[in-house]
């Protein structure tokens, strides 16, 4: 599986390549994954008193945000009255009255995603870490989308959100935040959600993961704050966990693949049976055994996936998020969640 990673807000491609670095390595070194990555086209300078937190500089944004305080959300979570849902908690940041925004910049931001991923065939894959995962889950759920209402194949069949937020989707001449208990579910492909229990922002998190099909979503929590983990008992607990998903999304897609050919392969041959001079026909019995040869295939590789990452099949993160203080609720997606 290819990646296509998506940093954070005043981050970019370069220095996502490091902060990942530790969970990129294990990945590869694994056979597990390959990654690729990108940026906003957003140039910033980090907010007054961060000069020296991000990294080296130029600094990227996928979203325009020249004006405004960058940190306000975090100093408000401070006073939110304890026992609210995720959904309900991020609705107290809404403006109370509707606020012109030109939506045009994150259209473009959209774009360049999309676009960045149609000029790399092998990306199947997302990783989005805070505003990068919120882009990312953004592309998902629009992917989601046009294969509702369009028919459109969806190119992205995995994405991993480090400490995510829901995603923005069209409406009307704007965007909205598709929270589950209005929208229901908008990520319909399966998803890992990494948080940290400690981080502020946790809510922003679990709506996300409540906003993914429930059957196909799972959460890892690594006990700290609102960053990608890179010690390496996380590292390699991730890795394990995601070896057995992965490997099951691989067999699937490979299964799928040759479904297709066989049935691609049926209708040419039934075809040339209407045309009986087009040609010498090969017989559909050749294509069912190669059809078995690569379902054979699959089946083997995700054994052999399994077998190295040590966990269970299915991978429950139930029994798995467990590191942080708390986290047990949160793990299994209580709907409500305390913050200090």
């Amino acid at each position: 599986m290819r990646f296509l990673c998506l940093p954070g807000a005043y981050g970019s491609a370069k220095n996502f390549g490091v902060q990942l670095g530790p969970f990129a390595k294990h990945m590869e070194d694994r056979g597990l994954a390959t990654f690729a990555f990108t940026q906003g086209a957003h140039e910033v300078e980090p907010p007054l008193g961060w000069e020296n937190y991000f990294g080296s500089r130029p600094l990227y944004r996928f979203i325009d945000a020249a004006e405004g305080d960058a940190f306000e959300i975090v100093r408000r979570v401070r006073h939110i009255p304890r026992g609210l849902s995720p959904e309900a908690t991020l609705r107290l940041f809404k403006p109370p009255k509707p606020v012109e925004c030109d939506w045009q910049p994150f259209r473009d931001a959209l774009a360049r995603i999309h676009q960045t991923i149609e000029d790399d065939p092998e990306v199947d894959g997302l990783i989005g870490y805070s505003e990068g995962a919120m882009m990312a889950a953004s592309i998902c759920a629009e992917e989601n989308r046009r294969w509702e209402e369009m028919g459109i194949p969806r190119r992205i069949k995995f994405a991993i959100f480090f400490a995510g937020s829901p995603p923005l989707v069209a409406e009307g001449d704007g965007f909205v935040a598709k929270l589950a208990d209005e929208h229901g579910t908008a990520i319909d492909i399966p998803t890992f959600h990494v948080f940290g229990s400690n981080d502020p922002l946790v809510y922003s998190s679990i709506a996300l993961y409540n906003a993914c099909g429930q059957d196909q979503a799972q959460l890892y929590d690594h006990g700290l704050g609102h960053l990608v983990p890179r010690d390496a008992d996380n590292v390699e607990q991730l890795g394990d966990t995601l070896s057995d998903v992965i490997a099951k999304i691989n067999k699937e897609t490979a299964l799928a693949a040759a479904v297709a050919a066989v049935a691609t392969v049926k209708g040419a041959v039934a075809g040339n049976s209407a045309n009986p001079s087009s040609g010498t026909q090969t017989p559909v019995s050749e294509f069912a055994d190669e059809y078995m040869a690569v379902s054979s295939s699959a089946t083997s590789g995700s054994s052999s996936a399994g077998s190295t990452a040590g966990s269970t099949a299915e991978s429950d993160l139930d029994s798995r998020s467990s590191h942080g203080p708390g986290s047990e609720v949160v793990a299994k997606a209580k709907i409500h969640v305390g913050l200090e």
